[in-house]
């Protein structure tokens, strides 16, 4: 009984990598070559040198992004520039490698730190407007 229990995690184990690779797959091989459908509004930004100790050369960074109806942008990492989004209006579809896919709507936010390699569009008939806010190097 002992051994088929240790046998059963096993396969369950073994199971869960599984799917979390062909996820991760998945949204590769799913994202699209092109941004389009994009619009960068408003940008602010602050050079966090003489603001905090060792982040000389690192800006921290404020966007509103509209995503029209089809707009995708395509598959990014966010590793050296993690980030913050805030949904201002509509909805966004956000395809995360090895995570899966998340539709982010009116009033939610989300963080994007080193280890996110993601994919997003908006899939609605409505603008989708995003406020993203990083710490990037320009």
């Amino acid at each position: 009984m002992k051994n088929q229990t240790q046998w059963l995690r096993y396969a369950m184990l073994a199971g869960t990598v599984t799917l979390a690779f062909g996820i991760g797959v998945a949204v590769g091989q799913n994202a699209p070559t092109e941004t389009k459908g994009i619009k960068v509004g408003q940008t602010t930004a602050i050079d966090l040198g003489p603001e905090l100790e060792g982040v000389e050369g690192r800006q921290l960074r404020m966007r509103v992004i509209n995503f029209e109806p089809g707009a995708q942008i395509t598959l990014h990492s966010h590793k050296g520039r993690p980030g913050v989004a805030y949904v201002l209006k509509g909805a966004l579809t956000e395809h995360v490698e090895g995570v899966g896919t998340h539709v982010r709507k009116q009033g939610e936010s989300w963080s994007e730190g080193k280890d996110t390699t993601h994919w997003a569009e908006n899939v609605t008939s409505e603008t989708t407007v995003v406020v993203a806010v990083d710490v990037f190097k320009p």
